[in-house]
């Protein structure tokens, strides 16, 4: 939110440091993200008037105007705009003038005639960011004034407010929150002092017929208005803070919200036929709105209807048909509060965003609604006369309950730690618009984030500072906690997979994926977003592979064919356990380069993934056989009868799909089924004594795998036995050699003491007893 500091003066004494300013708010958990310096600070712009205007002899798009600036002859002027008409008054930029972008204004010859300077929008001069044709300045200013005059320097800052601090959307709000935090007092001036109180009549004239999305809704007639430019004041407030100027009745509106913080909107009267009704829009139901676009409705989004048809987006935007415009005398003035979750999902849906709506979707202030129509009353009839209806006509109820929320001051000083004065708590609370109860504090309706004790205190330590608790100890030793060690176990994995020996990069990809994505790799039921930002964000991501394989189709467009990825993140199913930790591999491209030995580089496959799932030392994990749609060749990864991962290759068709023309090899881990304190490394002394190698060859039936063979000669704890390594898988479909349903593979077993150098006899012992035991536990015969 843009807050202008000249207006917050009105407010508030601010301090003379703008940074100081800053600071405190920044401290105080109001996130000042920049500042920025408004109004014009150009020389050798004026007011000018326009006296005459004729088409351009050369261009269909140009008009040459005589315009009077203060000097003894008029200037002509060649001008490319057309909101104009002879007699306004407009910024024109004397030769000699250095507009933004170090652009200097020279006499010169646009199309064979000349021009002796520049008329100006809002947006040349920096008034505003986005401007449509001149700045058309009010009747009254006097032709040759400095603009400087009439738009002095601003100062403006640009704030982030939070989602649970609707009150801060406005001047008043903000100049409450500074003059708190500062210890000054707060200056609300009686225009707006003398709309508190202010009450409606019920009429019949005002249905609601949605009272769940809009429980209050008011109206006021106000007659014989003059629409035209805003005066200089206004148009000066609006644009020192980025907002364009349409013309008074809409500029006051505006104007509410921006120092109130209610949204309003006027319509022309002539333009309705008959009475209010909001009520559900029809299914597919059309409506042009004031920015010239036409949108489809829905019956989950609430509009503002006449008797015939839908005048109004509620709380989002108005309708072109019944906007105000010149020819405008009477006007109806809207003030409501409609319930935040309706206008968020309706601004969303339909891609439409307001100012109106970024309120409302926050929630505003239920008791402000009847004081900001009555301040917009004021100001319309002083700039724009008329003559407003005596009462405003309503429907619905705006009576709001306070609640009392209970405070002690010993659990105030027990929290902060620090002994805070009774004295400065009053002022502190009351201060941010609290009233002292009997039992605690009453919270005004535009704080509906003080609910608790403990919301009270954290104002307080807000407005005293955290530098003002004081520190009683400089370091506590706390015992690791499962979140430590869970952080542990992720570096840990980090570090590994990103070793040279490993070569992976880390990618990150959005928790949120599209319908599309979560299909491609299917892994159960997943999780939707209700009310998606967009197309591509519906889904919790069910799995990290969609993620990566998203990574591996920009990479490879890129020219990029050798990828090592990882992502280490949460998941979400739909199952018992809905998020979980995952860690997601991909391979693919060269797994090896060329050399003067092999001119072409290997492509990684199935192997190369399997010993990288090898290297990560995860205790206990075996490889099964398995099936997946996107998959051609699958394993599980058990632990034991729990299944903790996922591991293949891509079909030959999906990766294709992706642009790949190598093997694409993906795994996926459930981190959570595993410990997370990572195991303990120990150093061994280099051996002193020789190793002695047996081989072992043996037929199993082809079903047996290696890893359980392997499991077999480990498990034994033969304290001999240092390693087993397979080095030759053979098969015969044609049951020649062997029978076609077996296989011969053969082991390399290594044999070593720590203590003295081995005996033959010792070897062998050790030799038979693991082919004893193999034999005892395995369907194999051994090929002597």
């Amino acid at each position: 939110m843009k807050v202008s500091l000249n207006w917050l003066k009105e407010f508030v004494e601010l301090p003379a440091d703008v940074a100081a300013l800053s600071e405190l708010l920044t401290k105080a958990g109001v996130e000042v993200e920049g500042i920025e310096t408004r109004g014009c600070t150009i020389a050798k712009v004026v007011v000018a008037q326009i006296l005459e205007s004729v088409p351009h002899p050369n261009a269909d798009r140009l008009s040459v105007c005589k315009v009077a600036e203060g000097g003894a002859e008029p200037r002509q002027i060649v001008c490319g705009a057309k909101n104009y008409k002879v007699g306004d008054k407009v910024p024109l930029a004397l030769p000699g003038a250095v507009m933004p972008g170090d652009f200097t204004i020279k006499v010169g010859k646009l199309r064979g005639v000349e021009s002796q300077g520049m008329m100006c929008s809002a947006k040349e001069l920096g008034l505003a960011e986005e401007a449509e044709g001149l700045l058309l300045l009010p009747a009254d200013s006097v032709v040759g004034t400095p603009l400087t005059e009439l738009f002095p320097a601003e100062t403006v800052l640009d704030v982030e407010v939070t989602p649970n601090r609707p009150d801060l959307l406005c001047h008043l709000g903000m100049a409450r929150e500074i003059a708190t935090l500062l210890g000054k007092p707060l200056h609300i001036p009686e225009a707006i002092r003398a709309t508190a109180g202010t009450g409606s009549q019920p009429t019949a004239e005002i249905t609601l017929e949605a009272p769940d999305a809009c429980p209050f809704y008011s109206a006021r007639r106000i007659r014989g208005v003059k629409v035209g430019p805003s005066p200089a004041w206004l148009r000066a407030k609006l644009e020192s803070i980025g907002i364009r100027s349409i013309n008074n009745i809409v500029d006051v509106t505006n104007y509410v919200m921006l120092e109130l913080g209610q949204p309003l909107h006027a319509f022309d009267l002539a333009k309705l036929q008959g009475g209010i009704r909001v009520r559900r829009a029809a299914e597919g139901e059309a409506f042009l709105a004031l920015d010239g676009k036409t949108y489809p409705l829905a019956p989950r989004h609430l509009v503002i209807a006449d008797q015939q048809r839908a005048v109004a987006i509620a709380g989002v935007m108005g309708g072109e048909e019944s906007g105000v415009t010149e020819a405008t005398s009477d006007l109806l003035l809207e003030s409501a509060y409609f319930a935040p979750a309706g206008i968020r999902r309706t601004s969303r849906e339909l891609g439409l965003s307001s100012d109106s709506s970024y309120r409302f979707e926050r929630g505003i202030d239920l008791a402000g609604v009847l004081p900001a129509s009555a301040r917009a009353v004021q100001l319309i009839l002083e700039v724009a006369g008329g003559e407003a209806e005596p009462v405003v006509s309503a429907a619905g109820s705006c009576v709001v309950e306070e609640a009392i929320v209970p405070f002690r001051l010993e659990r105030c000083h027990a929290v902060l730690g620090a002994a805070v004065p009774g004295e400065q708590v009053d002022r502190i609370l009351t201060g941010f618009g609290l009233t002292k109860a009997a039992n605690g504090w009453r919270v005004p309706s535009f704080r509906p984030d003080l609910t608790r004790e403990i919301d009270l205190i954290e104002e307080i330590a807000r407005v005293i500072g955290i530098e003002a608790v004081p520190a009683r100890e400089q370091t506590r030793f706390t015992a690791s906690s499962p979140a430590d060690q869970r952080h542990d176990q992720a570096m840990r994995l980090r570090r590994r997979l990103a070793a040279p020996g490993l070569g992976f990069h880390e990618a990150r990809s959005l928790t949120l994926i599209s319908e599309k994505a979560a299909a491609s790799f299917p892994v159960g039921e997943v999780r939707r977003v209700r009310n998606p930002l967009n197309e591509d964000q519906v889904v919790l991501r069910p799995s990290l592979i969609p993620g990566l394989l998203e990574s591996l189709t920009r990479n490879l467009r890129a020219g990029v064919r050798d990828l090592r990825l990882f992502e280490l993140g949460r998941i979400f199913r739909a199952d018992a356990r809905e998020e979980r930790t995952g860690l997601a591999l991909l391979l693919s491209g060269a797994a090896a380069p060329a050399s003067w030995r092999d001119s072409k580089p290997r492509p990684a496959d199935f192997f190369d993934l399997k010993g990288v799932l090898s290297a990560l030392a995860l205790d206990g994990v075996t490889f099964e056989p398995t099936t997946h749609p996107a998959l051609a060749l699958a394993v599980e990864l058990r632990r034991g009868e729990a299944v903790v991962g996922l591991a293949g290759q891509l079909t030959p068709a999906r990766a294709r799909e992706l642009d790949a023309t190598a093997p694409v090899l993906v795994a996926e881990i459930d981190l959570d089924l595993f410990e997370a304190a990572p195991p303990m490394g120990r150093f061994v002394e280099l051996p002193k004594f020789p190793a002695v190698t047996r081989d072992i060859a043996l037929l199993a039936p082809a079903d047996v795998a290696h890893g359980r063979i392997e499991a077999v000669l480990r498990g034994a704890n033969e304290p001999l036995l240092v390693e087993v390594e397979l080095f030759d898988v053979f098969t015969d479909p044609t049951g020649q050699r062997i029978p076609a349903d077996q296989k011969s593979v053969a082991y390399a077993l290594t044999y070593r003491s720590t203590g003295r150098t081995l005996t033959a006899e010792e070897v062998a012992e050790a030799h038979q007893r693991l082919k004893e035991r193999l034999k005892a536990e395995l369907p194999v015969s051994f090929r002597e």
